[in-house]
């Protein structure tokens, strides 16, 4: 891509330092990102064995504050809020159409009673800030919505993922190790006074390693990934990333599921909270629908082709759809994420449509990969 072709997208304040470091950039949903830096396989690798960095400014962190904002999420949202009980505590979740479909996916982060941040996918912000602003007024909530990926208070997001990922993130952020040394998964930490300023440090990602996703001011974000690349953390592009997210089994918006997708078909059964009185937008259309297809994993077992998304599946009990695929670095084999019929089993073998040819696929439980070690064959 030229630079006269990306001065019409989008562009992350890191987007000097991928070009200038070589990386092969695309339009990424308007945006002008990095797919790899020269080897996405490497990439891959640096991941599961040591470390990278990823950037992932062009999602968008969005501020809810008021005195409502607890209870206008527990009609926002699938998931339940009230999980949410000590500062910095994090949830999964998905935002649905009344017919039950996902508006997105997102995390959810608790500080104070007054104050929960979300941080929501690239290509859907403006939706979901126009869905929330919507809900706010529809509800009389009250809150302050404030989007924080542009203007004077951006935050920019930078995704430090690998066995590796904690420790070099302390040695480039030193205070940052006595606050989040001790959170657990999907826990989250402010930490102030940094050679960045005030950072969250949370202890998320979309890799299946371990590691933090970090939220610093736009302006520092530049001297951050390059004190972490000092410190041998390898940059990573889209392409990496696609393929560590496939291996460990996590949604792709878009792709896996969408505003004409139940997620209960997704394999979203565990982020939905059907069981408390609790009612939220959409929860009516699930409970009238239930589910009607299996989410699972598949690994190709014959030559001739890669598993890529929109293939047909045959099985024994109809028909199902992959809705990802790709070589699994690590596996050294294809493997794609489906929604298959419901009876299908794990362990089946499947037919998938490739062009001309059916090739046989085995069915298995999600996830592939995790934490560096194989959970699939």
């Amino acid at each position: 891509m030229t630079q006269a072709e990306a001065t019409q997208l989008k562009a992350t304040p890191l987007n000097a330092a991928h070009r200038a470091a070589g990386a092969r950039m695309v339009d990424f949903g308007g945006w002008d990102m990095p797919v790899n830096y020269g080897s996405q396989i490497e990439e891959h690798h640096a991941v599961r064995t040591d470390c990278g960095m990823f950037d992932v400014s062009h999602m968008c962190v969005v501020d809810l504050q008021g005195a409502n904002v607890r209870a206008f999420l527990r009609g926002l949202v699938a998931n339940n809020v009230d999980k949410l009980q000590i500062s910095g505590k994090a949830l999964y979740s998905c935002m649905l159409l009344p017919e039950g479909g996902v508006i997105d996916d997102l995390i959810i982060y608790f500080f104070n009673e007054n104050w929960f941040r979300l941080v929501v996918n690239a290509g859907t912000a403006e939706k979901d800030i126009a869905w929330i602003n919507a809900r706010n007024a529809e509800t009389n909530s009250g809150l302050t919505v404030t989007q924080r990926r542009d203007g004077a208070n951006a935050l920019a997001l930078v995704a430090v993922q690998g066995p590796n990922a904690r420790a070099k993130t302390w040695q480039v952020i030193p205070q940052a190790q006595a606050a989040s040394e001790a959170i657990k998964p999907f826990n989250a930490v402010i930490v102030e006074n940094t050679a960045f300023g005030e950072v969250m440090v949370a202890r998320t990602g979309y890799t299946g390693e371990d590691g933090f996703e970090i939220a610093v001011s736009a302006d520092k974000v530049n001297a951050l990934w390059d004190a972490l690349a000092a410190a041998g953390v390898k940059p990573a592009g889209l392409g990496a990333r696609d393929t560590l997210r496939l291996e460990a089994g996590m949604n792709l918006y878009g792709q896996d599921m969408d505003e004409g997708v139940n997620p209960l078909d997704a394999g979203l059964a565990w982020t939905i909270d059907l069981v408390s009185e609790r009612n939220f937008t959409g929860k009516a259309a699930l409970q009238k629908q239930g589910q009607n297809a299996q989410f699972l994993g598949l690994i190709l077992r014959e030559k001739g082709g890669v598993l890529r998304a929109h293939q047909k599946v045959i099985t024994a009990q109809g028909e199902g759809e992959i809705t990802s695929g790709t070589f699994s670095p690590t596996m050294q084999q294809t493997i794609a994420l489906a929604r298959l019929p419901m009876g299908v089993a794990i362990g089946d073998t499947v037919q998938v449509q490739i062009r001309d040819k059916q090739l046989a696929a085995t069915v298995v439980k999600l996830p592939f990969v995790r934490n560096g070690k194989i959970l699939a064959s």
